[in-house]
């Protein structure tokens, strides 16, 4: 099945993808706890029954613009960083033996076919292709062998990332949860669609190909990563596992490609989806802050 959160008359609403166009959940189901993505999470095998009663219906057709994040409110979005090794090498770092790992907060997620905001604050902004992982059932402690019984679904992300802002600290927080950098979507795939162990992964920027490759090339795989994520915290129904970029980002480019206002990135995750944004300014932010990683006096902290 394919789940899109929409944007109607009566507010965002979770649609299963039907026999033509996509159908209301919680109407069709007469359940109002399906109206989203994390409800459709926390009802467990009954609510994934509905869905799958509801998607043989015709729907509605809708226009890209009526796509809001897939995930409008995930409680978290966990995310693993370096996970593919020509993303490690690129950057100059040895290839990692445990995962490196960080958190975006909802804040930053838009939807698949919004304007990505570039940060008045950053001037290196960068993508990053990536598959989203969306939890289900979730657990704790979660074997690799049962981690795709905790998973609900797959999605495409771009992982906007201001780079000045990363490379500051020694934690990466900063840089990667700016407003309205994080597209996902445009349609959350359940697993009997698509076999994600190994998938074509790609971003393509104004046109030309930044990055091409295969999601079997992972360090740490899907299942392990639901595995690795719930040896420390309960993975909740709704939460994000983003699970990396592989190499060609902007960064590592010489001379460096850093996304600017009127680029189009997209990234494409085969059989699971196309995002599609263009880059916009921020508006209204401040042109004199005191927090400017690449102008900053460190006497100032």
């Amino acid at each position: 099945m394919r789940f899109a959160t929409l944007r109607t008359s009566r507010g965002l609403r979770l649609h299963v993808k039907g026999s033509d166009g996509y159908v209301d959940l919680a109407d069709a189901s007469g359940n109002d706890a399906l109206v989203s993505i994390n409800g459709l999470a926390e009802g467990g095998p009954s609510a994934l029954a509905a869905a799958k009663e509801a998607s043989s219906r015709s729907g509605t057709k809708f226009e890209k613009s009526d796509f809001a994040p897939v995930t409008p409110n995930p409680p978290r979005v966990l995310c693993l960083g370096v996970n593919y090794a020509d993303h490690a090498i690129e950057g100059g770092r040895a290839v990692p033996t445990w995962p490196e790992s960080f958190v975006r907060g909802a804040g930053s997620v838009i939807g698949a076919y919004d304007d990505l905001v570039k940060p008045t604050l950053s001037e290196r902004f960068d993508y990053e292709a990536e598959l989203a992982i969306v939890i289900g059932q979730g657990g704790r402690y979660i074997k690799a062998d049962d981690a795709f019984d905790a998973i609900l679904g797959y999605a495409v992300m771009n992982d906007g990332s201001a780079r000045e802002w990363q490379r500051a600290g020694t934690q990466w927080a900063p840089g990667k949860n700016f407003e309205g950098t994080m597209p996902i979507g445009p349609e959350v795939v359940t697993n009997d669609e698509v076999d994600v162990t190994d998938l074509a992964i790609s971003s393509t920027l104004n046109g030309t190909v930044m990055q091409n490759a295969r999601t079997s090339d992972m360090i740490v795989s899907v299942a392990k990563a639901v595995e690795y994520f719930s040896s420390f915290t309960t993975l909740r129904p709704g939460d994000v596992i983003a699970t990396g970029t592989p190499g060609g980002v902007g960064f590592a480019r010489t001379p460096p490609v850093w996304l600017m206002p009127g680029d189009t990135i997209e990234v494409t995750v085969e059989g699971v989806g196309t995002i599609s944004n263009k880059v916009v300014a921020e508006v209204g932010g401040p042109t004199d802050w005191p927090w400017m990683p690449l102008q900053a006096d460190p006497k100032t902290f």
